[in-house]
Order: C-alpha cells, then structure tokens, then sequence
C-alpha cells in the first residue's frame, strides 16, 4: 500500500472514533450532568477516540482492504449522517463522499488486480450504493424542508427571489435538485472510482 492510500485511509478510519467518541460524550452526558460539564465530557470522549486510534488504527489500515463490504458501508452511512446534521439538514454537501469512497474502491480493486470488467461492475455497484444512501439524506432533508412552515421565506430571502416561493415552487426546487444530485453522485463516484483504479494499477504494475 502507497503512501497516499495508507494516509487516506488512515484518516477515513482514525477519524470515525474521534467524531464518534466525541459526539457520544456531548450527547449522552446531556441528561445526566449540568450544562457547564457537557464540554468535558465531549473531550473526554475525544480522548478515548485518539487512544483507541493509538492502539488499533495501524492495524485497520494495515487490514482495510481485507475488511468485509459490510464495515465500509457502515463507515460510509456513518458520514453521510453525520455531513448532513453537520450542514443543518442540506444534502448538497454529502456529494463530498463520493471522492472517499471512489478513492477507497478504486485503490482496493487495484490491490485486488481485478479486470477492467469487474471494475466498472464494482464501480456501477459502489456508484449505486451511495446514490441510495444520498436518496434517503434527499427524502430526509425534502420531508424536515416541506413540513417547516419558514422554508420558502427562508429560501426567497436567502437567493433574494423577486417572485414569492409557493408550495408548488418549493416542491419543484426540491424534485429537480434532488434529481441533479443524485445524478452527480452516480457519475462522481463511477469516475472516480475508474479514476483511482487506473492510478493505482498503473503505479502497481511500474512498482
């Protein structure tokens, strides 16, 4: 394994117990300790995540492509949930995984020496997947949009609309740009995943 992949995939891996400790310590420590606490026990969470990186992440990274689909996937539903509460419920940004996940996809198929055949069926496969899981943050983010009653002023007054932003315009908005980005997140993911492939098959078979 190169540099750069052990160096991606070491952060994809290392940062899931950071975030996750952390976000456990905020959140669970919310009924139980006074607010003026909740901070400390959200760093200590943090501090458990970098100890656990410590002890296993050289071990993960060593082992990533040797891990079932299964804990990737995982991985992966595990930013995507965590990109939209992180944005405030616009699905736009979670687009961003598909370069990750292309990237990972990519280099495992050339570890795998798989053929040009067998990657562009794992890159419809992999492209598939995510564009599901970016249809679930649409349907998320256009349900919490169409049940607020402030959505369209918030929309008019943030694009500066000079027409007011009917139901029917906002349910329009939400369909078209719900098609492009899952559009975009099938394409990006396929080619990067493509992408990646050639780069390290081809830097594989100079090796």
């Amino acid at each position: 394994m190169r540099k750069i992949e052990s160096a991606t995939i070491g952060v994809i891996l290392g940062a899931v117990p950071i975030i996750a400790g952390f976000l456990s310590g905020w959140w669970i420590s919310i009924p139980f300790v006074p607010e003026s606490w909740i901070s400390k026990f959200a760093i200590t969470g943090l501090a458990i995540g970098v100890l656990v990186d410590l002890f296993f992440l050289k071990t993960w990274v060593r082992n990533a492509y040797s891990m079932k689909p299964i804990v990737w996937m995982i991985i992966y539903l595990f930013y995507s949930i965590g990109m939209f509460g992180f944005f405030m419920g616009i699905p736009v940004f979670n687009i961003a995984l598909a370069l990750p996940a292309g990237f990972f996809m990519g280099g495992w198929l050339a570890y795998a020496r798989a053929d040009s055949n067998q990657m562009k069926k794992t890159a419809r496969q992999s492209a598939l997947f995510t564009t599901s899981v970016l249809a679930l943050i649409c349907f998320a983010s256009a349900t919490i949009a169409l049940t607020s009653t402030s959505t369209a002023s918030e929309l008019q007054h943030m694009f500066r609309l000079p027409i007011r932003v009917t139901p029917a315009i906002l349910l329009g908005i939400i369909l078209c740009g719900g098609i492009i980005l899952l559009f975009l997140q099938w394409w990006l993911t396929f080619k990067i995943v493509e992408r990646a492939y050639a780069y390290f098959l081809h830097e594989r078979l100079i090796k």
